[in-house]
């Protein structure tokens, strides 16, 4: 790229990367396939690599920057380092777990440039699981009620319902871009202004909640969080923690106890840190009478588990004003 093109760019991709050089090199190939039309850099940020191979991976990839943690800092912090060095109009932030099966990016640079509302959105596009099925990549922010519906089984008899199942948006059938609640982290774009704007993720979260977070601060100063339809992504959904689900599970728990903390009081706060519990309660003997019955060890595993999620709670960092 020529000096000009260099100061010049279209869009800054950054990828936080933990272990999985695998995931990486398949994200990078596909964007590579599926980048025509703008001009773009890509930021991987590495957690705790104690091999060259992450070096080896980045290296196969013009216009991609490495930046090495030599401690896992969090998936919050690794973006924000992405975000402090990114020169593009547009950031994306993506998962490593991710593959490009078209001009995704190209398509999401011409609607934010035909937007009267670019520089106070979020955009996401259309996920899909390996099969090509539709993942579900996009949901209400946490209430009292869905939080109540959620640990007490209730969504699964109202999943329409947009005050009882805040994963609802899985059963519209959904063509042109609407304002949705939050979108998960996998794929976030939006003017790097914006991001920056916010100071990108709070880095309290260390992993998962912190795009809810994210979301929720926009929401809160009038910004939109945009479901894309019309373009597509492949996203492999976990594949980054399957091989730690003990970290998953603990972290996953830690994350959320934390959003309550910052984004709930009073009464309501007392009431979502009791239904979360009491939803650790009942799953803990349901997956381990379905898991002997079916002998099935995830689901004993899974009890196991929720069991030990019992005795985890965070130190309250947000101070309420």
């Amino acid at each position: 790229m020529g000096e000009e093109t260099k100061n010049n760019l279209d869009l800054s991709i950054v990828i936080v990367n933990y272990k999985r050089h695998d995931l990486l090199d398949n994200c990078l190939a596909s964007i590579s396939k599926y980048s025509e039309g703008f001009t773009y850099e890509i930021i991987v940020v590495d957690n705790e690599s104690t091999d060259d191979e992450i070096g080896i991976v980045c290296s196969k990839y013009d216009r991609t920057v490495l930046i090495r943690n030599k401690k896992n800092v969090g998936f919050a912090a690794a973006n924000n380092q992405g975000l402090e060095v990114a020169k593009g109009k547009y950031i994306l932030l993506l998962n490593n777990d991710t593959v490009f099966i078209e001009n995704t990016l190209f398509d999401l640079i011409k609607y934010f440039q035909n937007s009267k509302e670019a520089s106070k959105i979020i955009v996401s596009c259309r996920l899909l699981n390996k099969d090509g099925s539709l993942q579900e990549s996009i949901f209400d922010l946490p209430t009292v009620l869905n939080i109540f519906s959620s640990n007490f089984f209730l969504y699964m008899l109202f999943r329409k319902s947009k005050s009882m199942n805040k994963y609802h948006y899985q059963y519209d059938k959904i063509s042109s871009p609407i304002v949705v609640g939050a979108a998960i982290g996998a794929f976030l774009f939006a003017e790097r202004n914006l991001i920056k704007e916010f100071k990108g993720f709070d880095e309290r979260f260390y992993f998962y909640a912190e795009e809810m977070d994210l979301c929720k601060r926009l929401s809160d100063r009038s910004g939109k969080i945009i479901y894309f339809p019309s373009t597509s992504i492949i996203h492999l959904g976990g594949a980054t923690t399957d091989d730690f689900p003990w970290f998953k599970y603990r972290n996953q728990t830690i994350a959320y106890l934390q959003y309550y903390q910052k984004h709930f009081y009073r009464f309501e706060f007392f009431l979502v840190i009791f239904f979360h519990y009491c939803g650790l309660l009942l799953r803990i003997p349901l997956n381990i009478i379905i898991g002997s019955i079916t002998i099935n060890k995830q689901y004993l595993r899974r009890g196991f588990y929720n069991f030990r999620q019992l005795f985890i709670y965070p130190k309250n960092q947000f101070k309420k004003t």
